[in-house]
């Protein structure tokens, strides 16, 4: 079975968006990251319920019980691992492969609200052909990515945080030869400039 992973974490007021902080505040801005993996997980399950996709959930910040009792207990979920955010995506992908190789992954954030259950589709769709599907931010970084097997070198020494991230991973996938496609270029709300956006998709 293919799987789709959303990385987020638990909105504690003053840890979640905290770059939103200054415009929303600590409570407004953990009020509107929880409106966006609320959200998320609702395309997650549309997705899931047609295509019979796994559905992940990778969180920080929170406790299992927490993550069950905000999110449902319908979902997989599993606690992301220390580090950057490399190393969190490759304590992820690393055993989920090792335990199924032969399947499709993709793996989201919950800051893109234009994410649909049909571009989750499509990225999969992607996948048939294709050994690497990005979905580039406007930021710079990506929204999402999803591959057919586990490919370290793309969360090796990467820039995060920067807005080197997207065509850093374009050239290791292309230094590994691989096949890639692009979706199209979607905005992350991380920035008090970026809530504009958020009127573009209600």
């Amino acid at each position: 079975m293919n799987t789709l992973i959303i990385f987020t974490r638990y909105p504690t007021p003053g840890t979640t968006k905290t770059r939103l902080i200054p415009a929303l505040g600590s409570e407004g801005a953990a009020a509107l990251h929880r409106q966006m993996v609320e959200r998320m997980v609702q395309e997650g399950r549309l997705l899931r319920d047609r295509f019979e996709v796994g559905l992940c959930l990778c969180f920080s910040g929170g406790t299992l019980p927490q993550m069950q009792n905000w999110l449902g207990e319908d979902l997989i979920y599993q606690a992301q691992q220390r580090g950057n955010l490399g190393d969190r995506l490759c304590g992820v992908l690393q055993p989920l492969f090792q335990s199924q190789p032969s399947q499709s992954v993709v793996i989201m954030g919950t800051d893109c609200p234009a994410i649909s259950a049909d571009l989750l589709a499509r990225s999969f769709q992607h996948l048939e052909t294709a050994d690497l599907v990005i979905g580039p931010a406007l930021d710079g970084g990506y929204y999402l990515i999803g591959f057919n097997h586990y490919y370290p070198q793309l969360f090796e020494e990467i820039p995060w945080s920067s807005d080197r991230v997207f065509q850093e991973t374009i050239d290791r996938a292309q230094g590994q030869n691989l096949t890639w496609v692009a979706l199209e270029p979607l905005p992350d709300i991380d920035r008090p400039e970026d809530l504009a956006y958020l009127a573009l998709n209600n």
